[in-house]
């Protein structure tokens, strides 16, 4: 019995990233079409199966363990970079390539509040499958005011909630600019034990 259920909801690709050092910077590099491996888009410093782990995950591990690496991708909204940017009062939207962006897809209603286990499947069979909500950080904040002075510290309190999802490779392919993927989603339950037991 399928567990996953198809929808008609669709994405379209408005832009592809890479970040090739991480160590150099936050920001990506554009890229019109990418290989999609297991270990993530081709050429990107998060790719690989497995990574060190971070403070995104230090109630769970020590920092520096090795994991299995589920956030190879960052993917974010057209639409809800667009609000951030609006809501932060800047003369443009958030650009892709300030956040550090791998994918940004028009058309998800709010795409950042996709279920964990969610999957993005494209027309030629390439999937990727969502692990969790990307918090915001304070170093796309820096890009910004960079860019802006006095407004980059308010990202992390505009971009809650809209700063988009992080996913690993679960079918490899291509992907290009102009592509579609459907989104699949897994049951919708919410777990009410954990809101009675869950550490503060």
């Amino acid at each position: 019995m399928p567990i996953l259920s198809p929808t008609k909801i669709t994405g379209t690709v408005r832009y592809l990233g890479i970040n090739p050092d991480r160590a150099a910077g936050l920001q990506s590099q554009p890229r019109e079409q990418v290989t999609v491996t297991y270990d993530g888009f081709e050429g990107e410093a998060h790719g690989g199966l497995t990574r060190a782990s971070c403070s995104r995950v230090m109630l769970q591990y020590p920092k520096g363990t090795e994991i299995r690496n589920v956030r190879q991708l960052t993917i974010l909204s057209e639409e809800e970079l667009a609000q951030i940017g609006a809501a932060m009062d800047l003369p443009e939207a958030v650009q892709p390539e300030w956040t550090g962006a791998n994918l940004v897809l028009s058309g998800i209603p709010q795409l950042t509040m996709l279920p964990p286990g969610a999957r993005l499947i494209f027309g030629n069979g390439t999937s990727l499958a969502v692990d969790m909500e990307n918090g915001p950080c304070k170093f796309v904040g820096e890009v910004i005011e960079a860019l802006y002075p006095g407004k980059g510290r308010h990202f992390p309190k505009f971009a809650q909630g809209k700063r988009g999802v992080t996913a690993f490779v679960e079918r490899p392919g291509a992907i290009a600019l102009g592509d579609t993927c459907t989104l699949h989603i897994p049951p919708q339950r919410i777990y009410e034990p954990a809101l009675a037991a869950a550490t503060p």
